[in-house]
């Protein structure tokens, strides 16, 4: 939800928060319920309220963490009875029932503690794959390590247990992945009970969830009265996320009631907008603000490198032959190098020459980047046009990153006269230059949420940067890793041109 509102925006959330104020038991509302014929709302009967908007999406994320366990189980135990099948023709073989009864206990304990049945696998089932693939790798390690320190591994079945483990992360993704599609069609990726609770102040209320206005509720922030701690705990009852927007001043009365309601509370700060924060973190001093993130230690440094080394290495050789296709359809149908090379803004701000397969004409190429490609560009050859649709251009970056002036993820290097509404980037939005803490990347999170193309507006950049430095601010190698896989899915892309 946005929490800096420019002039007609805020006008329009004033009229909403007055019609809702002033309709009488106007007290909730929720937004994926209305429509131009029909706004809902509910009275200050709090059983009513939970008749309509029932906080039942508890239950909903028990029932499937539990469908999700059977997957997994069934997953494991299946893919083991059919590499017994394949190996041996007998799907009750000693060898495949042996690896279920060892790996199953080690797999789901490492589900559990890794995450793979939290809330964030159901509004993502991709982050689901990612977190079952990763607990199924270290389950299947630990247990070839226990072969080898107990001298069993020359007795067991190497080809069933490799049978196994392959089937079973065919079975667990599969299953899990149709399993999210259809579970998040079917509720509307909503399974979070969240109350954005509302005291004299304008916002946009959010495109779903419900909104609780205070003052029609008759509700205020006394924390030393227990008639009023009973109430504000009975409306809020049930939900799991509350977003508190009112004044500055009105802030800590609010806080005092409702951290002992038990939920996630949020705080809307309007006032910090414009320092771009990252983040809170707690300090000797107090709260303080996280307004940038530094380089990576030297140990993240490594492990990020031999990520990339290892991918860029096994992605060159895959690709090898499409590589080649790909020079050699550029030199037959356009006269010039296969590679186009450009000078781009690498980590710490310092300039590289970035590779990629050449897609204009060599008279029309822009060796600094002041002209975006658009949709239909007269520029751009008929295979460029391919390449660009499909990303197949940015395979020479793998190069880039064996060179060490990439990485496989991080944020997207941007030529030096790059601009947005005809001022250069680092005009647009001075956060611009924290950028340089990592190296750049073929893929980042600004990719994988959609943001690419061309930067005709001003928000088309400073959503890519805000997505660079929650990155830089939250970086692990398993969102690494969870980056590259979802790149899969924007590789070909409506703002590809």
């Amino acid at each position: 939800m946005r929490s800096v509102l420019d002039d007609n925006e805020f006008a329009h959330a004033q009229s909403v928060a007055t019609a809702a104020s002033s309709e009488p038991g106007a007290l909730f509302r929720d937004p994926s319920l209305a429509s131009p014929a029909c706004d809902h709302f509910v009275s200050d009967s709090t059983e009513r309220y939970l008749q309509v908007c029932p906080f039942s999406l508890a239950q909903l994320r028990l029932r499937s963490y539990i469908t999700l366990l059977l997957i997994d189980v069934v997953s494991i135990a299946s893919a083991f009875v059919a590499a017994n099948f394949i190996r041996f023709r007998e799907p009750l073989a000693t060898a495949g029932l042996q690896y279920i009864a060892d790996l199953e206990p080690v797999f789901l304990a490492l589900t559990f503690t890794g995450g793979a049945y939290a809330v964030e696998v159901l509004q993502h089932p991709r982050t689901g794959v990612v977190r079952v693939l990763r607990a199924l790798a270290l389950a299947a390690s630990a247990l070839l390590l226990g072969f080898f320190y107990t001298k069993t591994s020359t007795v067991m079945s190497r080809a069933v247990f490799g049978l196994g483990v392959v089937l079973g992360a065919a079975f667990a993704v599969g299953g899990r992945y149709l399993y999210g599609l259809n579970l998040g069609k079917r509720h509307g990726w909503k399974f979070l009970n969240e109350v954005l609770l509302v005291d004299g102040t304008a916002v946009l209320p959010p495109p779903s969830g419900i909104v609780l206005y205070a003052e029609s509720a008759g509700l205020t922030p006394h924390g030393n009265d227990p008639a009023v701690a009973d109430r504000v705990g009975q409306l809020l009852k049930g939900s799991d996320r509350i977003l508190l927007a009112c004044s500055a001043e009105r802030r800590g009365l609010w806080l005092k009631l409702l951290k002992g309601v038990g939920v996630d509370v949020e705080v809307l700060t309007p006032e910090l907008d414009h320092l771009g924060p990252l983040g809170f973190r707690s300090t000797a001093n107090g709260s303080a603000v996280l307004i940038a993130a530094g380089p990576l230690a030297l140990r993240d440094r490594i492990v990020k490198r031999t990520l990339d080394l290892t991918v860029a290495l096994s992605l060159l050789i895959i690709l090898a032959p499409l590589m080649l296709v790909t020079a050699a359809a550029i030199k037959a149908t356009s006269e010039g190098p296969v590679f186009f090379r450009q000078r781009r803004i690498g980590r710490g701000n310092h300039p590289f020459e970035v590779l990629k397969f050449r897609t204009m004409r060599v008279d029309a190429c822009d060796s600094q980047g002041v002209t975006s490609a658009s949709r239909s560009d007269c520029r751009v050859t008929r295979v460029g046009a391919v390449l660009r649709q499909t990303s197949i251009d940015e395979l020479p970056q793998l190069l880039n990153v064996l060179r060490g002036d990439m990485s496989i993820v991080g944020p997207r290097p941007h030529a030096l006269g790059s601009t947005a509404e005809n001022d250069v980037f680092w005009k647009v939005d001075d956060r611009y230059w924290q950028r340089g803490a990592v190296k750049p990347g073929i893929t980042g999170l600004a990719q994988v949420r959609g943001f690419r193309g061309a930067t005709g507006t001003r928000r088309d950049l400073t959503d890519r940067i805000q997505s660079d430095l929650e990155y830089l601010a939250n970086w692990s190698v398993w969102k690494d890793v969870g980056i590259i896989l979802q790149t899969a899915r924007v590789l070909v892309h409506p703002n590809a041109f």
